[in-house]
């Protein structure tokens, strides 16, 4: 049964800053830069073709993933002032990153991976400084890669519209996938095959700048697709 659930920062902010309050699930957490505030999820799996390509993709505690049954997302924000003439101090946690983390690049080889963000209404949020913007991808390597990469470009990071077509124009965001140093997520060390993926929305901060109170539901994907 879907619960009701609240945005990892609508609650009251309390004083211990450095504190962690973490809440295991399969598949999402919400973390943020100053305060960490887990949160639950209603679990939903399917199966469906977009195009050409088989989509698997999933919402909640169950895996999201058909190579990977065990894999996280970690929901990063960080404090954005906006301040006002009433209010100088004004502003609110914009959404940072969101990693996947623990995913095994192995078994993974040569997939499309997806991100989407979910708001309160059940509609998809602008991930892009372009219109229809709503979902990141970055393609998995076809060869594991025993170094970490940044470069966006051999990632094929880019935007989709919610139906999974290709936008094109200027990236705000980034992408980083790491199999070494130590996870996002807990700490652990990764490696091939528990890996981070972490997409930075925009590390300007310039042009996509969501309030983390917004954020309801986060889901990540996999497409066999070589052609998109």
């Amino acid at each position: 049964m879907p619960s009701r659930l609240d945005s990892p920062l609508s609650g009251k902010v309390t004083s211990k800053f450095g504190g962690v309050g973490k809440f295991r699930s399969k598949l999402f957490l919400g973390i943020a830069v100053i305060a960490v505030v887990p949160f639950m999820l209603s679990t939903f799996a399917a199966s469906v073709t977009v195009g050409s390509g088989s989509l698997e993709f999933g919402q909640g505690s169950q895996q999201a993933i058909a190579c990977d049954s065990n894999v996280f997302i970690a929901l990063g924000e960080e404090w954005h002032a906006s301040p006002t003439p009433q209010d100088s101090s004004a502003g609110f946690f914009r959404v940072r990153t969101a990693t996947v983390s623990n995913l095994n690049l192995e078994s993974c080889a040569g997939i499309k991976l997806r991100l989407r963000l979910v708001d309160g209404t059940g509609q998809e949020i602008l991930l892009g400084n372009i219109p229809t913007a709503t979902v990141l991808q970055v393609a998995i390597p076809k060869v594991f890669p025993t170094s970490n990469i940044s470069d966006p470009t051999s990632l094929g990071l880019t935007y989709l519209d919610g139906q999974g077509v290709p936008l094109s124009g200027a990236l705000a965001a980034s992408v980083n996938l790491n199999v070494s140093g130590t996870s996002i997520y807990d700490g652990s060390a990764l490696s091939t095959t528990s890996a981070d993926v972490t997409f930075y929305l925009d590390p300007t901060s310039t042009s996509v700048n969501i309030d983390g109170q917004q954020v309801r539901r986060a889901t990540v994907e996999t497409v066999h697709n070589p052609s998109a």
